[in-house]
């Protein structure tokens, strides 16, 4: 009995959060662990059909690096990376779309399905709700810099009661153009800016934004980050991550969290509890990111 009366609070201590963030759109950027692990999969998939039925609309922006890099190799195309962003020659632009347009994003698409959920599966292209040009000029190749994201044309999906998952392929101006390989995480930021998400959450395998004893960094602002950057603290891939989250809080997302994707339910540890877990980030003259100023100045 006792089992069960604790059950039972948990779902009452949820309520707070259930009414906080109903009605409202939760961006999720979907990669590591979690989008390759069986059992994690299927713990993703129950959270986002939970989320659905609690009247939060979730959307997914899956990524697919270490798939396309396993392809990459067996094909002999040469791969690397710069500041976490891959350069892409056309060789592998043709590889990376087939990879996330293809496999991976009907795959999530699917697996929502089965779950019971109603999920569509699309691409930047389509529609084209992501428009990008050469990243630096051309320097990352087939990489491409967003210049636009159509946030109507998922918001349209989302009333109608469809589960957007997003793959961060982009469309060109240019006729006849093979498109851009778009770094996930900025596609997750941009997006979350475009439907004016209110939170956007990256699951990693990443316990959060480690400080250099390896102790996790709860909460980082804009001047944080560029601190940890520049003394080498945050570094390689994690650049494009925090990155993408301070770009998101500071263009109307309430708040943006990098969580641990390895722990089942992590999205609903971070939404429904007091805790949550991982590095949130949030602009601490922000009146409404809920954060008590006094209380974070004391620690």
């Amino acid at each position: 009995m006792q089992k069960k009366h604790q059950k039972v609070q948990t779902l009452l201590d949820a309520i707070p959060y259930i009414k906080k963030f109903f009605g409202k759109t939760v961006v999720i950027k979907y990669g590591g662990s979690a989008q390759t692990s069986p059992d994690l999969k299927e713990k993703f998939a129950e959270d986002i059909v939970l989320l659905s039925l609690l009247g939060i609309k979730p959307v997914i922006v899956h990524g697919g690096g270490a798939r396309i890099t396993e392809l990459l190799t067996k094909l002999e195309i040469p791969s690397h990376f710069v500041d976490g962003h891959r350069v892409t020659c056309q060789d592998s632009m043709r590889v990376v779309e087939m990879v996330l347009s293809g496999e991976i994003n009907k795959n999530i698409t699917s697996l929502l399905n089965h779950h019971g959920a109603k999920a569509i599966g699309i691409s930047g292209k389509d529609s084209s709700i992501i428009n990008a040009i050469p990243k630096d000029g051309g320097k990352f190749g087939f990489t491409g810099e967003i210049t636009k994201v159509n946030g109507e044309m998922i918001n349209n999906l989302i009333k109608e009661g469809f589960i957007p998952v997003i793959a961060p392929i982009a469309d060109s101006a240019e006729p006849n153009h093979p498109g851009f390989n778009i770094n996930a995480d900025v596609a997750a930021c941009e997006i979350a800016v475009a439907v004016k998400a209110q939170k956007v959450l990256f699951l990693t395998d990443t316990i959060g934004v480690l400080d250099k004893e390896g102790k996790l960094i709860e909460t980082l602002d804009k001047n944080d980050v560029e601190a940890y950057k520049k003394d080498g603290t945050i570094a390689g891939g994690m650049i494009p991550k925090v990155d993408s989250c301070i770009d998101a809080i500071y263009n109307g997302v309430n708040k943006a969290h990098i969580i641990d994707g390895r722990v089942e339910h992590s999205i609903l540890l971070e939404l429904f509890t007091s805790d949550g877990i991982g590095t949130q980030f949030l602009r601490r003259d922000n009146p409404n990111n809920g954060i008590d100023m006094q209380k974070l100045l004391e620690n």
